[in-house]
């Protein structure tokens, strides 16, 4: 064995590599079988994944150039067909497909797109009926966003006229297909809802496949329709033709035509309405009027006004009763006022300092006509009044004891 003829492992994986791709079959290969392993890279963009089927599984990359053509998003155990060459990744010798283009095996990518954003949003609660809505019973201004030429728009212009002629119709002309149709149908709701007011909006456009439709699958602008203040009536397709904006918006109509006549309500069932309306007023006010007239007139046979001078002796004696009744009051609680007043007398004469004299006490005033509490106020020689309850008299201190 001779260790100069000896490969690298660096170098082996380059020399398979460099055949797998010198190999022309390998060089744009189309592989089918199921999906696992499955990574989504968020910061790179890349998809990283194994194909496998019965017998086998191969490892394969997605880089973001690619992958960002895909209008849908790949899930473990989704059976697809991708397009790309085989190589091998020197670093650890494993072989795996570079994918260039992939496509579901047996279903649409559009119908995968479509199921797989209507279970996004249903999930976020979009779809929830309690957020839809209730349309207006008589609009007077209905703001239609669809293109500008077409069967949609004479159909809501003819419909519109033909049912309720009083509204005014206001067109906001936009794509309603190809790559630029959302966002002017996004800018479309933005002016209906703040610069131009509307009471009701209508969305939608005529039949068409389901590419045609697409640009009502966007998922910016089935939120667009959810934030809408105005209610919005999607009108996609023919009635078989279900759109995202269906689920997202407060009616879905099943043709242009038909949203009309649910935005609208039909004059001639209206003038009935108001017929219907004014009829029973009508009877409601005659009925009234009728039971008034019988009260006035019961009112007016009796005694209090055919006979005013019983009317007069009946309030006289009411009048008497009254006056009896507030001298009674008047006696009671003047009676009470004279019981209080005596207790209360009575309180002042036993707490009087005059009563305590009467029992043979004075009061004892300096000089100066103060009170004398105590012994030690006085001196000998000094003049006082002495206070008893029939009167004073004046003395002199003889002699002061403790």
């Amino acid at each position: 064995m001779d260790s100069r003829t000896a490969l690298t492992v660096t170098g082996l994986n380059e020399y398979i590599k460099g055949k797998l791709e010198g190999d022309p079959l390998l060089s744009r290969v189309l592989v089918k079988g199921e999906i696992s392993n499955f990574v989504n890279h968020y910061k790179t963009g890349h998809f990283y994944l194994s194909l496998k089927d019965e017998g086998g599984l191969i490892r394969a990359v997605m880089f973001r150039m690619n992958a960002s053509k895909l209008n849908f998003v790949p899930e473990n155990g989704m059976k697809v067909i991708c397009e790309g060459r085989v190589s091998s990744y020197v670093k650890d010798g494993q072989v795996q497909l570079y994918i260039s283009a992939m496509q579901p095996d047996g279903v649409g990518a559009l119908y995968i797109a479509f199921e797989q954003l209507k279970k996004k949003l249903e999930a976020e609660g979009l779809f929830d009926p309690a957020y839809k809505k209730p349309l207006p019973k008589y609009p007077r201004t209905v703001g239609i966003i669809t293109a500008p030429t077409g069967a949609a728009i004479r159909d809501m212009i003819h419909v519109s006229g033909r049912r309720f002629p009083l509204a005014k119709i206001v067109l906001y002309p936009s794509l309603v297909q190809g790559a630029g149709a959302p966002a002017q149908l996004i800018r479309g709701l933005r002016v209906f809802n703040e610069s131009y007011p509307v009471d009701v909006i209508i969305l939608g456009r005529g039949g068409g496949s389901l590419e045609d439709l697409w640009a009502f699958n966007d998922e910016e602008l089935a939120r667009a329709v959810f934030a809408s203040r105005i209610p919005v009536i999607s009108a996609v397709g023919h009635e078989t033709d279900f759109s995202i904006t269906d689920f997202v918006a407060d009616l879905r109509a099943p043709t242009p035509s038909a949203a009309a006549e649910v935005a609208l309500p039909e004059t001639g069932e209206v003038k009935r309405k108001l017929l219907n309306v004014i009829d029973r007023m009508s009877m409601v006010t005659e009925s009234r009027i009728k039971t008034l007239r019988g009260r006035v007139e019961l009112a007016a046979k009796s005694p209090q006004l055919t006979s005013t001078q019983r009317l007069v002796d009946e309030r006289r004696m009411a009048l008497g009763s009254l006056d009896q009744e507030l001298d009674h009051r008047m006696a009671r609680l003047l009676e009470a006022k004279r019981a209080l007043f005596l207790q209360k007398t009575a309180s002042l004469e036993a707490l009087s300092p005059l009563a305590v004299m009467t029992r043979g006490y004075g009061a004892l005033l300096n000089g100066k006509g103060q009170a004398v509490g105590s012994v030690k106020d006085l001196t000998v020689d000094e003049e006082i009044t002495v206070r008893m309850a029939d009167g004073s008299l004046e003395a002199k201190i003889l002699e002061v004891r403790s």
